[in-house]
């Protein structure tokens, strides 16, 4: 089976997410250009095996290999890394994506090291060239971009959140299901006592298509409202920096950077921020940027498809109205 892409899914509560359809476009670009089939590798507990083949295979997907264990309910490395590495020393893919997500930063990495193939990270580009899969990724936060070409017959990449578009369903059968075995899975070294999910109507960070950011030019975190309500007229996710984290004005699971999220939104808003070079390595690859900001030599306009010099208080509240006589006039 080495004429195969494998995609290792993310799901939450059993259905796909959003970065597993995004990977499944990938898949299916570099699998036509070789003429491969596309697998998918879905891991959890009470699993709907038919629901998933119909859904990934009206999306491209050839085969579906589930995993289906009590034991499988909570992500754990030890146990998914094995069935991972298992699945690859018996099929042999040529190329495995896991997403740039938390799991698929903790995940890729061991089992790249137990079945010694080589792995790419962050990447925001594939291209086949001379039957090789080649890999585009930036380095040095952002300030260059690398093309990498892996040495191993099996290829390893985690996919940036929001590069590909999401896979649309089309006519496709359903992909053929194979059940692996789960006996004898290596006990976890860690176990999940608690699981406290914040609720919160607008779109997970790095998975929205439109991200709002306030730096601290917004002044303080009573001001964060004019930021929150430009998003939620966007339907879109706020961010922030280090620097408003660290002052303890926003929580930690917005910070979008070097040390937070990597994001890669079709429209980024980046307001009262100036443009540190460990923000910029978060969130430079969204596909438009305006920046609102008081001082004309912010950094933030050298990388901003679109700027506005000025007062954000007075520019933001601006912006709001003209968006909501806009959607009434769409009423």
């Amino acid at each position: 089976m080495a004429e195969t892409v494998l995609v290792v899914a993310e799901l939450a509560d059993g259905k796909p997410k959003k970065i597993t359809y995004e990977m499944l476009t990938a898949a299916r670009e570099v699998a036509d250009e070789l003429d491969y089939e596309v697998a998918v590798l879905a891991i959890g507990n009470e699993l709907d095996a038919d629901g998933l083949a119909e859904t990934f295979g009206a999306r491209g997907a050839d085969v579906l290999f589930v995993a289906d264990d009590e034991g499988l309910a909570e992500y754990a490395v030890e146990p998914y890394a094995a069935i991972l590495a298992q699945l690859i020393e018996d099929e042999e893919p040529a190329l495995v994506l896991f997403g740039f997500t938390p799991t698929g930063r903790d995940l890729a990495p061991r089992v790249a090291a137990r079945v010694k193939a080589g792995l790419a990270t962050d990447i925001t580009g594939l291209r086949v060239e001379d039957d090789d899969i080649l890999f585009i990724r930036p380095m040095y936060s952002g300030q260059a971009i690398a093309t990498v070409k892996i040495a191993s017959d099996v290829k390893m990449a985690t996919v940036r959140p929001n590069t590909w578009p999401v896979a649309q369903p089309g006519d496709g059968d359903a992909a053929d299901v194979e059940e692996l075995d789960v006996d004898d899975l290596p006990e976890p070294r860690t176990e999940v006592l608690e699981v406290e999910v914040s609720k919160s109507e607008r779109p997970e960070l790095t998975e929205a298509s439109i991200v709002v950011s306030g730096g601290r030019g917004v002044g303080g975190p009573e001001n964060f409202k004019i930021i929150e309500e430009l998003a939620d007229l966007l339907g879109a996710a706020v961010g922030t920096t280090r620097a408003v984290v660290d002052a303890g004005w926003r929580p930690y699971e917005e910070q979008v950077g070097q040390t937070g999220k990597t994001v890669s939104p079709q429209l980024y808003f980046a307001i009262g921020i100036s443009g540190a070079i460990q923000h910029i390595s978060g969130m430079r690859t969204s596909k438009y940027i305006v920046a609102i900001n008081k001082d004309p030599e912010a950094p933030i306009f050298k990388i901003a498809d679109y700027g506005i010099v000025g007062d954000l208080h007075k520019i933001v509240p601006l912006l709001i109205e003209e968006i909501k006589k806009l959607k009434e006039a769409e009423a």
